[in-house]
């Protein structure tokens, strides 16, 4: 690690949507208020920003990306974007785009890299929801970023798992977001080390 980076401590950028902005729940209960949360105390410290916003898309997060990246200089980029291009039917190879272009935007600022999957409801068909799946795998692949394959593993392919979903059946509840953080953090540790 670089003497700058030491000295400052480290600081992890996420860019993501409703599922990492706390959407329909009370503020510091969601993933990313918990990963703070879990890394108060470390040493360097680490820092984490939340730059999700309800509603984003990939070209959303694409064309915020580079602000982010000048004004935080994060050691780790967590990409958490492509739902809403999913609900909205937008073009898989728009959102694949736009994630390598954010992923290697990342990388070019000096950040490590972590793609974090979603899954879609299957109302647009298993054809679908298995290409859109794939795209997150192939964006770390092409750009060498770490991957978590679904943070919704455990929640969305639960057996009841309605319950983890508030009314709208998108948007997990408080008790989904422990589950979460810890599908995401045994790849999100390695990149902090």
């Amino acid at each position: 690690m670089p003497l700058r980076a030491a000295a400052r401590g480290r600081k992890v950028l996420v860019v993501g949507d409703s599922l990492s902005a706390e959407y329909g729940l009370a503020r510091g209960t969601g993933w990313v208020a918990l990963l703070d949360k879990r890394l108060a105390g470390e040493k360097p410290p680490v820092q984490v920003v939340n730059a999700s916003i309800s509603g984003d898309t990939t070209s959303g997060g694409r064309a915020r990306l580079p602000a982010l990246l000048a004004a935080q200089h994060p050691d780790v980029v967590v990409l958490e974007l492509g739902a809403n291009d999913a609900l909205r039917g937008l073009p898989l190879e728009m959102t694949e785009a736009n994630l390598e272009a954010m992923a290697e935007a990342a990388r070019k600022a000096g950040a490590r890299v972590l793609v974090v999957g979603v899954q879609v409801p299957p109302n647009y068909g298993p054809d679908y929801s298995r290409r859109f799946e794939a795209l997150f795998a192939s964006v770390a692949k092409k750009t060498g970023a770490a991957l978590v394959p679904s943070m919704l593993r455990g929640i969305a392919d639960d057996p009841q798992p309605l319950r983890w979903f508030q009314a709208d059946r998108i948007h997990p509840v408080a008790q989904a977001h422990p589950r979460i953080l810890d599908n995401i953090w045994p790849e999100l540790r390695k990149l902090l080390r």
